[in-house]
């Protein structure tokens, strides 16, 4: 028997405990179809010949939360914000849905930004501004938000993802009272250089220019457009090509300005019936118009085309039914904080507080989930926002 036994501990490896009872998941690893072991998966003769311009193609292309891990992994890649090569890939990626950054009433000096392809909210840390300083988003273009403190004195612009940060120059124009702001790209992405425009209900207005770093006064207001402007703030302005849009409520109507003839336009154009809460919005060039109709005890959530012929608002879709009847004999409010091809619609009264996100294209509507805070539990009220297309090269 002690023969036997001897025998049998041969078969073990010398200073080798036996071997320790597998899991049924590492037992069945193997086993899955098409799995590769592991020494396969990282071959180092093959990886380093990976050609470096095709790495970055591949990296450009991955999602937004992916990459950000991606950066922790080395300098190299951590570095890749900084390359010239990088952001010619990342331009030519086809722009995806919007992010859209807010503020919440609870926090206002911090910010909170969700991403609807993976319907997950996401909380950066905003140490840019100064401390205890309220500043609101009030414009994007090119992955670039604009801040404007609650003051309506000092302007900031930052990328939201990279925290790229530039506090703009004081204003020529000591203008208190509240302005509508807008942005334009002067080429096709940021590294050729952004526009500014705030106006003011008086028809005072000032246009920064990012290439030179300074505001400038262009002209004065035509005097074909009717003043006070009686600018509706509710609604963010929008911008299609070189012209922004914004939104006036007497007369009702639209004002432009193109940023690169620096030419002024107002359009009268006649808002429709029982319509409340109403902003301005935009999808492939075409000017929409997104608001609460209201009949009666009822209320429904519309969405209007501009039509170019006879400037007038055509309906061309509006909430499901089943999701109107919700808000039957309450007193809705509406804020659209995002309006660049897919809005965003926060919906509140004394009983409910949602948040819901249209797709133009597609024309759905989706519910979206509550900001909550990391490690809280209680659902924030959005107070305000902005969409922008999420880009890691932008530079303020």
């Amino acid at each position: 028997m002690a023969a036997g036994k001897s025998g049998n501990c041969k078969m073990l490896e010398p200073f080798k405990p036996p071997p320790s009872k597998r899991s049924r998941k590492e037992r069945n690893r193997g086993k899955l179809p098409g799995s590769t072991p592991a020494s396969e998966v990282m071959d180092q003769e093959i990886w380093k010949e990976f050609p470096e311009d095709l790495f970055e193609a591949v990296i450009a292309r991955l999602p937004i939360a992916t990459f950000f891990r991606f950066r922790s992994v080395c300098r190299k890649w951590n570095s890749l914000l900084e390359s010239q090569s990088f952001s010619h890939h990342c331009a030519e990626i086809p722009q995806a849905n919007p992010w859209f950054y807010t503020i919440t009433h609870e926090n206002m000096n911090v910010g909170a930004m969700y991403d609807p392809s993976t319907k997950k909210w996401h909380h950066p840390t905003i140490s840019f501004l100064p401390a205890k300083m309220i500043a609101l988003p009030v414009a994007s273009v090119g992955g670039l938000v604009c801040f404007l403190d609650i003051g309506h004195r000092n302007f900031y612009v930052c990328n939201p993802l990279t925290q790229s940060f530039k506090e703009l120059p004081a204003r020529s124009v000591k203008v208190w009272s509240r302005v509508a702001v807008g942005m334009t790209l002067n080429g096709n992405s940021t590294n050729e250089g952004y526009k500014i425009l705030w106006v003011g209900c008086d028809g005072e207005y000032e246009v920064y220019d990012s290439v030179k770093n300074s505001w400038s006064r262009p002209g004065s207001m035509p005097s074909n457009i009717k003043l006070p402007l009686s600018l509706n703030f509710r609604s963010q302005a929008i911008s299609i090509d070189s012209t922004l849009y914004f939104m006036q409520s007497d007369p009702e109507g639209i004002v432009s300005y193109n940023m690169v003839s620096g030419l002024w336009k107002q359009f009268i154009i006649p808002a429709p019936i029982h319509l409340s809460d109403h902003t301005l919005a935009e999808c492939e060039g075409r000017i929409m118009l997104v608001g609460l109709l209201t009949k009666n005890a009822a209320t429904c959530v519309c969405i209007w085309e501009l039509q170019k012929m006879t400037l007038l608002w055509k309906e061309v879709d509006r909430m499901p039914n089943i999701w109107c009847l919700e808000f039957y004999g309450k007193h809705v409010r509406m804020s659209c904080l995002g309006n660049k091809g897919l809005f965003m619609l926060s919906l509140r009264s004394r009983q409910m507080n949602r948040l819901v996100t249209y797709n133009v294209m597609s024309r759905e509507w989706m519910k979206v989930p509550g900001c909550v805070l990391p490690r809280g539990r209680k659902r924030q009220w959005i107070a305000c926002g902005t969409a922008f297309h999420p880009c890691l090269t932008a530079t303020a």
